[in-house]
């Protein structure tokens, strides 16, 4: 199996370093991605540092838009923090969510193309995420426990680098009260291509 994804990765860039910049890749993509999640503002007063990963499918023909349009969904979860836990009645609190997103992805030109393309890209999205956070008060409280649901509609806006079937990507990811940074690594695979 790592022979084939060899195989398929070396084909792939030499294709793509042959035929230059204007040429993209016209089909279907899917990609893998997982990488920490960094709770900021808000959110970071009662999480720590999470984790996450996602499932893209993503889409493009260079003759009708210049950009690759996604639908990912992913699963994050993020624990408690030690101080929060310290200055709480909190025994165990977590966040977990399951966000979907549309949005659309452009690559620059490459910065070298001579084995490999190294593109720099952008990339915006609509998300929406079901949370649900766990409540687990310390038992001398007399507090009862609970699982909290909520549904948030927010955004998420990243740059990072690609190799076109691996890439890194940090993201700014917003829902009210539940903001944090996202790295991830990808794994790009095509689905379908006309060239």
């Amino acid at each position: 199996m790592k022979k084939f994804l060899l195989i398929v990765f070396l084909f792939s860039a030499t294709c793509f370093a042959q035929r230059g910049p204007v040429d993209r890749a016209r089909g279907v993509f899917i990609a893998f991605a997982v990488g920490p999640r960094l709770p900021i503002n808000y959110f970071a007063n009662s999480t720590d540092l999470g984790y996450g990963f996602n499932v893209e499918i993503s889409y493009t023909d260079d003759e009708y838009i210049p950009f690759f349009a996604f639908a990912k969904v992913g699963f994050d979860q993020f624990p408690g923090s030690q101080e929060f836990y310290e200055t709480t009645d909190y025994s165990n609190y977590s966040t977990n969510m399951l966000p979907v997103s549309l949005g659309i992805r452009y690559y620059f030109k490459p910065l070298v193309e001579n084995i490999v393309l190294f593109m720099p890209i952008v990339e915006v999205s609509a998300d929406y995420a079901y949370f649900q956070k766990l409540h687990q008060f310390k038992i001398a409280t007399g507090k009862s426990n609970y699982l909290e649901d909520i549904s948030k509609f927010g955004f998420s806006a990243g740059a990072g680098l690609s190799m076109f079937m691996l890439e890194v990507l940090a993201s700014y990811n917003f829902y009210p009260t539940n903001q944090f940074l996202s790295v991830d690594l990808k794994v790009r695979l095509p689905l379908y291509i006309s060239l």
